[in-house]
């Protein structure tokens, strides 16, 4: 019997074997050998975005924008943990009013968020912001991006043409599913030919769906069409502990294939969280070096004679207060401890009351269960003051 198989069908297959490449391939890769499709430079303020330059993460400020004081206090937060543009949402004039004081106050290069106003849009670029962002499911009038495109080519200001799937679909007759990256990239391909036939080419591209497979599709279409840098990002995807595995699957998929210049996860509550999630995504792929600790920690099975979730979870707690690439980890049994000790900076692996600590793959201790923490912590400490 011959099987017919859909091309969604096989577009799906085809991604799940992308995702499920084995963890050791993607930990031993190197950000040169991840090839980076090639795109162009966009100036956003001092930073620079496309193939050329490193990958940048973004996020954006959650409070009203209108409240300058807090939206500076959040930026610098963010900064601080590692976000290098930051996006306001500007739905109102009094939150445009409050975007100059916020932009000489910001560490990094501030984005405006347009949904509906032109007014909105020029009223950000007077107020120095470095980008803005366009729906063009939200903006139609063509004499209105026209004035826009004028603006922001007057003060060198960026523009990132963001496509929602959710907010291009015609509810009244809704475009079925498997038609929706056709969609999408028809309206990305209209809007970039407005701008470009008004000499405007400081663009960067996004199109995002809260749907995995669809969001990795219309990307490799964007990026196959186009040569402007790409920002990447699912619209909707959680919570945090609920948002971190799809955002994962999508952007690991697109960035292992060197698709995408410039990131952000949305995750429902702290900000802060979308700068974690992000970093965690680059430096497992190898594109950005890991700058804190990691920590590695078997699954546990039968042979595990210890506690070894909690014995990790109290070694995570030390390495709270660590902040440089330090590797560790905590094994119950020697059938793969050994292997994992040679790869880490520290390690231990537990046996029937006792365990074995290694320090850089060479064993220097046995212990007792009881002095398992207080060894590891003495190691972690020592080896970090040598990194």
């Amino acid at each position: 019997m011959i099987l017919l198989l859909s091309s969604q069908f096989l577009f799906a297959l085809q991604t799940i074997s992308i995702i499920l490449i084995p963890a050791y391939i993607f930990l031993s890769l190197e950000y040169k050998l991840i090839k980076r499709v090639k795109t162009k430079t966009v100036s956003v303020g001092p930073v620079k975005i496309g193939s050329a330059h490193p990958i940048t993460i973004q996020s954006m400020t959650k409070v009203s924008t209108s409240d300058a004081d807090a939206v500076i206090a959040q930026i610098k937060t963010l900064a601080a943990a590692g976000c290098q543009i930051v996006r306001c949402a500007v739905p109102t004039a009094a939150d445009t009013a409050a975007l100059k004081k916020i932009v000489s106050a910001s560490p990094i290069p501030v984005v405006a968020d347009i949904h509906f106003s032109a007014d909105r849009a020029l009223e950000a670029i007077e107020a120095g912001v470095a980008k803005i962002r366009l729906n063009p499911g939200n903006i139609k009038t063509k004499s209105e991006i026209i004035s826009i495109i004028d603006a922001a080519k007057a003060n060198k200001v960026a523009i990132r043409i963001g496509i929602n799937e959710a907010s291009i679909r015609d509810l009244g007759q809704d475009t079925p599913p498997d038609r929706r990256t056709a969609l999408m990239l028809k309206e990305m391909r209209s809007y970039i030919r407005l701008f470009e036939n008004h000499g405007f080419n400081q663009i960067v591209l996004s199109a995002k769906s809260s749907d995995v497979l669809r969001t990795i599709e219309i990307n490799r279409a964007i990026s196959k069409n186009f040569d402007y840098p790409l920002h990447l990002g699912l619209t909707h995807a959680g919570i945090p502990e609920d948002a971190a595995v799809p955002t994962a699957a999508a952007l690991g998929a697109l960035l292992s294939q060197g698709i995408g210049d410039t990131l952000r996860v949305s995750v429902a509550g702290d900000p802060v969280e979308e700068i974690r999630i992000a970093n965690e995504i680059l430096t497992s792929l190898g594109i950005r070096p890991r700058t804190e600790p990691e920590l590695i920690a078997c699954p546990t099975c039968g042979r595990a004679q210890i506690n070894v979730v909690a014995l990790a979870r109290k070694i995570k707690t030390i390495l709270a207060l660590i902040h440089k690439p330090l590797r560790v980890a905590v094994m119950g049994c020697i059938v793969n401890g050994p292997g994992e000790a040679a790869d880490a900076d520290v390690a231990v692996c537990c046996g029937k009351d006792k365990a074995f600590i290694y320090r850089a793959g060479k064993k220097i201790a046995t212990v007792s269960t009881e002095d398992i923490l207080p060894q590891m912590q003495k190691q972690i400490t020592s080896a970090a003051k040598k990194l």
